[in-house]
């Protein structure tokens, strides 16, 4: 399995990512330097909740496989200095998103109703 670390783990979209790779069974962390709910709640569930807000380079190793980048996440960033420098695997949401699913099917479901009872 995979580490992954994300650079703003709180928002909508990147802390439901996150719970996935977890409950895939990869390692992940996370920090961000605030976090509301319900995304604390949902990372507090499953023990991925920082323990203190703020940006901490000594959770990127040589180990982590991979960054996934928030977007609130600024170029000075000393965790994202720290993956640039030791020349980690950097992606956004939709690029590391892009990236795992290029051998997959897609479907697109659009309209007004009846998307949530689709299979």
């Amino acid at each position: 399995m995979s580490q992954y670390h994300f650079i703003a783990i709180g928002g909508a979209v990147m802390h439901n990512l996150a719970l996935e790779l977890h409950a895939l069974g990869h390692q992940v962390t996370g920090s961000d330097d605030e976090i509301f709910d319900p995304a604390a709640s949902r990372l507090r569930s499953v023990g991925l909740m920082p323990e203190a807000f703020g940006w901490f380079p000594e959770k990127i190793t040589p180990k982590t496989d991979a960054i996934i980048l928030g977007m609130h996440a600024k170029p000075d960033n000393p965790e994202l200095q720290k993956a640039q420098k030791l020349g980690l695997p950097i992606f956004s949401f939709p690029a590391y998103i892009y990236e795992h699913a290029q051998d997959k099917t897609r479907v697109v479901l659009a309209g007004s109703h009846g998307k949530t009872t689709s299979y």
